[in-house]
């Protein structure tokens, strides 16, 4: 499986940025895809996933701001991120979970200006 990551950038606090995550490959085996991000100094954390029954995860600091959807193909997934703070500055990684292992795609960086 391979997960092609697009997006990010640099915006003033309170805009908004979607990622992009692309999976090819041997799809089938993986149970949804995700957003982590690591910020300078911090540890990596999840910000959202979304499974293969549309079921959706959000960690508490991104709730209502950050909506996570899918393809109906299930190929490409999208982080829509609004009302974007400083402490949402790091770099985005996309992942897909399967049986066994996790699938990663390359960061992005979202910076967001104060």
């Amino acid at each position: 499986v391979q997960l092609q990551a697009s997006g990010g950038g640099t915006v003033q606090t309170g805009g908004s940025l979607r990622l992009s995550c692309t999976s090819s490959g041997s799809t089938g085996s993986i149970n949804g895809i995700g957003w982590y991000r690591q910020a300078p100094g911090k540890e990596r954390e999840r910000v959202a996933f979304i499974d293969n029954m549309g079921g959706r995860l959000y960690a508490d600091a991104v709730k209502g701001r950050f909506t996570i959807s899918r393809l109906a193909d299930k190929t490409t997934a999208f982080l829509q991120m609004i009302s974007l703070r400083p402490e949402d500055t790091a770099v985005y990684y996309c992942y897909a979970p399967a049986p066994g292992k996790i699938y990663w795609g390359q960061g992005t960086q979202v910076t967001v200006s104060s």
